[in-house]
């Protein structure tokens, strides 16, 4: 198993990472444990000792499953993480009582990263103003846990100034090869370079859109490496970024662990001819886009609510990826009124939008495609 030493921690992850958040399930949700576990015992015993957890997981149940299941494994043999809910807490006696729980959950004498989870700027001035910052560090100098670092889901201007506000011991962020621009994007990542703070990755397939792309992007694959699959692809691309520490995989079947071992059992960073392969899918990808929407937000806000840019990025998500379940459980996420049947016709839009869009049109036809799901 390929591993990255990070001799400023003093710690050697493994590059593949298991994410705790999308294991197999029963009937009803729970977390079907027997699976699970006989997926967790096969990634440790092939060389994988990071696994990565969190208070929200699996409904709440995942911290509580994955202290039974390392319960089984020596201590200092894997690395846990886990990472306090910021969007729960307001105020310092939150953040005590919540850790509290995770702590009672998970059984560990102590972990070895613990994050403040999904940071934005909102959130980050919140945990400053409320001393959750300084009390975290507190805990960690008490040997609560070992390294302090936070997971980021927002702008790439609330990312910069978060991570160069302070010294990190890491950070998590959302990159793959078609999300170079969103959120912290590769920009982030080079700023993480620049200061030495390793990189976590998740997303690095994409919520799984690009584990079974179209034919004529698989073809693109194929033809360089006929026996590997679309997600060896992704995962290889954001590996083989140097400050990348740990490539995070919310591994759901045996056949996800197998592939995804074959693919850092014998890591190799992508060549200069296979950096072009990626580019050339990514554009495959992109070229399937429905109309030309770079969510401005010019066109808003919408006499009648509707949620233009919203609805256009679905719209091309779905085109792009042929994703129907991540489709549509954020078309179910959207609310009514903000959906595009509310439209009235009144062109507001079309005046203000910088790529001359035919909005009203092109609504009708995402409303139509995306009520299908």
């Amino acid at each position: 198993m390929e591993r990255r030493a990070q001799k400023k921690l003093g710690v050697e992850p493994s590059l593949l990472g298991f994410g705790c958040m999308r294991f197999p399930t029963l009937e009803g949700g729970a977390i079907d444990e027997e699976q699970a576990m006989a997926m967790l015992d096969r990634a440790y015993q092939s060389g994988v000792n990071y696994f990565d957890t969190a208070y929200f997981y699996h409904n709440g149940k995942s911290e509580a499953f994955m202290g039974r299941a390392l319960a089984r494994y020596p201590r200092e043999s894997y690395y846990l993480t886990s990472k306090l809910p910021t969007t729960l807490v307001h105020s310092l006696e939150d953040a005590k009582r919540i850790y509290a729980e995770q702590r009672e959950r998970l059984q560990k004498d102590y972990l070895d990263f613990y994050l403040l989870h999904n940071l934005n700027g909102a959130r980050w001035h919140e945990m400053l103003d409320t001393g959750v910052v300084d009390w975290c560090l507190e805990r960690q100098a008490a040997g609560d846990f070992r390294h302090f670092g936070f997971s980021f889901h927002g702008s790439y201007e609330e990312f910069h100034e978060i991570l160069t506000t302070r010294s990190w011991d890491c950070c998590q962020i959302q990159l793959n090869y078609m999300d170079t621009e969103e959120q912290a994007g590769l920009k982030g990542y080079r700023l993480t370079e620049e200061l030495g703070v390793p990189v976590i990755i998740m997303e690095p397939v994409k919520g799984g859109s690009l584990a079974a792309p179209p034919a004529d992007v698989m073809d693109v694959f194929t033809a360089l490496r006929p026996q590997s699959s679309a997600s060896s692809w992704a995962l290889r691309w954001v590996a083989s970024l140097p400050n990348v520490m740990t490539v995070l995989s919310g591994m759901s079947t045996m056949g996800q662990v197998e592939d995804n071992l074959a693919t850092f059992n014998a890591f190799q960073p992508l060549s200069e001819t296979e950096q072009a392969a990626v580019e050339q899918a990514a554009s495959l990808f992109r070229q399937k886009v429905r109309n030309g929407c770079t969510g401005c937000r010019y066109c808003m806000p919408c006499p009648a609510g509707v949620d233009i840019p919203g609805t256009f990025r679905l719209w091309n998500d779905w085109a792009m990826y042929q994703n129907r379940d991540r489709a549509r459980f954020k078309w179910r996420d959207m609310d009514e009124e903000e959906r595009p049947k509310n439209c009235v016709g009144c062109g507001a839009c079309e005046e203000k939008c910088p790529q001359s869009l035919s909005v009203r049109e092109d609504l009708v036809r995402a409303g139509e495609e995306l009520e299908k799901l």
